[in-house]
């Protein structure tokens, strides 16, 4: 057997450091992968897979690409969600004794990648840390670019909120102490599904002890009582994790992260998944696209920093009054100053991204094009600050709030040229007149090929060879090339250096010394720029905590400014804040929606919540609007407490806790939960976690199941939530429900406007008080397309089910102990008798145990064939029939396919054969 060769026990030591990364090796001017790195990589990025004989015996395979083009393979590895170690030659071949000793310099991973074109501007890029620590869950999320690091902690039975802040942050990384994933797989497995890289680390734990000491000595601190969270054992082992994760990853100066900040949940409304998708705050739920999502509408920023930080805000409504209402005044005053605010957003349109350019300099890959844009941002603040310093006291605090930097502007504008290079290592960056010595050198080199030039030019006369020319390579240095025809006329003087094909190349004395003159200043210049660009980003990188204050108050300012611009351009207005738990909002207008239909046609609607009244019944068709009324209120609530206006004439809002939807069908076809089944999971959450200061929105519940289930959960629900007293928008299509006014206090009855015209149905998108006594099932869908011969059917069908069903009646029955009865349910009173263990005479539910229940709901089926219609009075129902039924997968019929069937098996009633039921 052969033996390995130096290099592939090098590569091999060094890749079994680094197991669950790509192992990026530079040879020469290529990294190369080998064995299944270079597998996987060549089909990753379709490059091809050859082999290499590594004194193994089988050759090993092997792949590369070129060192300088290399960041587009690595991003294209890290978007994909592997990690890329990169490992660099750390020493000089020409000085190395033996193999040159490599290192991994630098693991990049799908949390913790700065590459501008993968991250999107406007969003953080969050690594998560999670950790479960004397029955407290701790979470950390670390934005390595910006250096924005936070902490926050919840009891152990506040999984359902930690989960909910780990869905808001939308990490691309998790990291997992080792006890939570050991004690959580099912967790585990969710996060996976959901497309985030999860990986338990340390792999050998981490104790509060070891946690401490890691935070202490990062931040030199000697105690965590500053940042807020000396007493959260689990946030402080999450953040411990993140940050030695980072550390052993970057391998390099973590200065920017010089902070962390504590923070909980209830400092703000609380929003789970559920209902941030549904309101659709910062992506559509079709496209998952910014536009046309609450966002997308007032997001009016022009900065990057303000990007992120409006999405933040946007997922974090406040619940201080306080807070919000100095909030309000800032984007009071920049209203009422147009010109004001107009200039404010001019000037901020000059500021880069301060917050990831700091992130560049602390870990040494900002060059000079991104000093020059520093010092450009920071350039554009004192004009900023000396108009909002002309402004109301509250913009001038605002501006006091601002260093501007200046020094480090004006030093960094004094030392780089306008137009710097990309490279910071080959020259030209330097400004002229900054440094005697660069000057004097550069004047060296230049005088230098000027005289080369002039060489050229004398060489030519002085041989009668006109097509001589003097040249450069990095190999050969300095050379006069001539070419086989004018061999005869080359001088004597000249040495031969190089053959070529077609030439010769050759030098002379005096060339050789005027290399080794320009080439030693060239390198000396290049040599001296550099130290003299480093030692300038070194002394950007010890003010980097102002700096980063800078950044922070810069991005509040533009989130304010683009607050104010939205109200103006949209006629917001400032709505009132209070503590009491009454909302009155007087013409409200849904943002969204309004926007894409344009200023004027949007029918704007009152809401009001008080004391006597916190549970609005809404009836109507479906497209009437019930669900952009509902979500309006929500969004209008929302908005209200970020701090921003509103769209309505007029609002007053009494700031609640959470908000809570139950809105749309959709199933989760990976956890096997059909449509009802994630219906009822979403409502069971609302009624588990509502109080009475929380804003609840339910559409449609109960829909998914059959009439009578569906209606009974739907009063149930409307009942338990009435007991709860949260202010509640409850749509449904059950307008029976419009009794639950009669007898439950704080209901109130609304429903959406419809003009009828015969057949025919116009939307007025209206709320008005009162009930509806029909759903315009039928006109709805004919709107939407069914064909004619559909809805006839469906006419003739609806015709003969009214006929037999008799008059609708409703039994309330009485409060026991003022508390409302599940049994409460809508009951049909028919004509004719109703089958025993079914419904008393009376009209109210009999009580019966679950068999009978199913009996009951038998009863909507059972029948014989009597003048050509499906009898609905006591019959034996055909025992095929029967059987069929119970087959039915009914959660999987389209009202299509049910109505299909239904007439299929009429019709062979009607015929009367005796004919298999299919």
């Amino acid at each position: 057997m052969k033996a390995v060769t130096p290099m592939m026990r090098q590569y091999q030591e060094i890749k079994n450091q680094n197991p669950e990364a790509i192992l990026f090796f530079r040879l020469g001017d290529f990294y190369e992968m080998f064995g299944p790195d270079a597998i996987l990589a060549s089909r990753e990025l379709e490059i091809t897979l050859t082999g290499r004989d590594a004194g193994l015996e089988e050759r090993i395979p092997m792949c590369g690409v070129p060192f300088h083009s290399a960041q587009g393979y690595i991003s294209r590895l890290v978007e994909k969600g592997y990690k890329v170690a990169i490992c660099e030659q750390v020493e000089d071949p020409a000085a190395a004794k033996g193999i040159v000793r490599r290192e991994v310099v630098r693991v990049i991973t799908p949390g913790t990648i700065m590459d501008m074109n993968l991250i999107e501007e406007k969003s953080n890029n969050f690594l998560v840390c999670a950790a479960l620590n004397a029955d407290e869950w701790g979470l950390a999320a670390l934005d390595v670019f910006t250096g924005d690091f936070q902490t926050a902690r919840w009891n152990g039975r506040e999984m359902a909120a930690f989960q909910a802040e780990i869905m808001r942050l939308a990490p691309k990384e998790l990291l997992l102490h080792p006890s939570l994933a050991n004690a959580y797989p099912e967790l585990v497995s969710g996060w996976k599904k959901q497309g985030i890289l999860v990986s338990e680390y340390p792999r050998e734990g981490l104790t509060l002890e070891q946690a401490v000491t890691v935070l202490k000595r990062h931040f030199t601190v000697s105690s965590l009582d500053a940042f807020g969270c000396a007493h959260w054992p689990g946030a402080i082992v999450a953040s411990a994790i993140a940050l030695r994760y980072v550390q052993e990853t970057q391998k390099a100066n973590l200065r920017h992260i010089s902070r962390l900040t504590s923070y909980t949940t209830e400092q703000f409304m609380r929003l789970d998944p559920a209902t941030r998708r549904n309101l659709e705050l910062t992506q559509t739920m079709r496209e998952g696209s910014r536009k046309g999502s609450l966002l997308g509408v007032i997001d009016k920023t022009v900065t990057a920093m303000g990007g992120r930080l409006i999405k933040r805000w946007i997922e974090q409504p406040l619940t201080q009054v306080t807070e919000i209402h100095h909030r309000q005044r800032i984007v009071s005053a920049l209203i009422d100053d147009g010109l004001l605010r107009q200039d404010v957003r001019a000037g901020l349109r000059s500021v880069y991204d301060l917050e990831r350019l700091a992130g560049k300099v602390a870990y040494g890959s900002a060059n000079g094009r991104d000093l020059l844009a520093l010092a450009t941002s920071l350039q554009a603040l004192p004009e900023i600050l000396d108009k909002l310093r002309q402004g109301p006291p509250i913009l001038a605090e605002v501006a006091a709030q601002i260093d501007p930097l200046t020094a480090i502007a004006s030093r960094i504008r004094e030392t780089i040229v306008d137009e710097p290079p990309v490279s910071v290592r080959d020259g030209g960056i330097i400004r002229p007149g900054f440094h005697e010595e660069v000057d004097e050198l550069r004047e060296a080199a230049g005088s230098g090929k000027e005289w080369l030039a002039h060489l050229e030019q004398r060489e030519r006369e002085r041989t009668g060879i006109r097509s001589l020319k003097v040249g450069f390579n990095k190999v050969f240095g300095y050379y006069i090339e001539v070419t086989r025809a004018h061999m005869a006329s080359v001088p004597e003087d000249y040495i031969r250096k190089q053959t070529l094909a077609n030439g010769e190349r050759y030098i002379t004395p005096e060339l050789k010394n005027y290399e080794e003159k320009i080439l030693g200043a060239e390198e000396k210049l290049t040599q001296l720029e550099y130290r003299l660009f480093t030692e300038l980003r070194s002394s950007i990188e010890e003010v980097l905590p102002q700096l980063q204050v800078t950044a922070d108050q810069v991005a509040q300012l533009d989130v304010w400014a683009s607050f104010a611009q939205v109200a103006v351009e949209q006629g917001y207005i400032c709505p009132e804040i209070h503590d009491n738990s009454q909302i009155s909002i007087q013409g409200g207008r849904h943002p969204v929606v309004e926007a894409h239909l344009g200023p004027g046609l949007f029918v704007p609607n009152d809401t009001a919540f008080s004391d006597d009244q916190t549970l609005l019944l809404i009836t109507g068709p479906n497209m009437a609007g019930k669900s952009t009324y509902m979500r309006q209120v929500a969004l209008i609530v929302l908005l209200a407490q970020v701090g921003a206006f509103v769209p309505a004439a007029s609002a007053s809002i009494g700031v609640v806790d959470r908000i809570f939807t139950r809105v749309g069908a959709s199933d989760d076809l990976a956890t096997g939960q059909s449509t009802f089944m994630v219906e009822m999971t979403e409502v069971a959450h609302i009624l588990h976690h509502a109080s009475s200061r929380s804003l609840v929105v339910l559409d449609e519940v109960g829909r998914g199941t059959s009439t009578y289930d569906g209606m009974a959960i739907a009063w149930a629900v409307a009942e338990a939530i009435q007991r709860l007293g949260a202010k509640s928008l409850f749509a449904t299509h059950y307008h029976e429900l419009v009794h639950l006014e009669e007898t439950l206090p704080g209901v109130r009855c609304y429903n959406i406007a419809v003009r009828e015209s015969g057949d025919d149905i116009a939307f007025l998108h209206q709320i008005r008080l009162g009930g509806v006594n029909k759903s315009y099932g039928i006109q709805v869908a004919r709107l939407a397309g069914l064909p004619s011969m559909v809805i006839n059917r469906a006419k003739e069908i609806l015709s003969g089910l009214e006929q037999k069903d008799g008059k609708k009646a409703i039994s309330i029955p009485s409060e026991r102990d003022e508390q409302p009865s599940l049994q409460r349910t809508l009951v049909r009173q028919e004509s004719n008798n109703v089958s025993p263990g079914a419904f008393s005479h009376e009209g109210s539910v009999t009580s019966h145990d679950d068999s009978d229940s199913e009996t009951s709901q038998m009863q909507l089926f059972s029948g014989t064939v009597e003048e050509g219609v499906l009898s609905l009075k006591n019959a034996q129902v055909d025992k095929a029939l029967a059987e069929e039924l119970a087959k039915l997968d009914i959660n999987r019929m389209t009202p299509l396919d049910a109505m299909n069937w239904l007439a299929k098996q009429q019709k062979r009633l009607r015929r009367g054969r005796n004919e298999r039921w299919v």
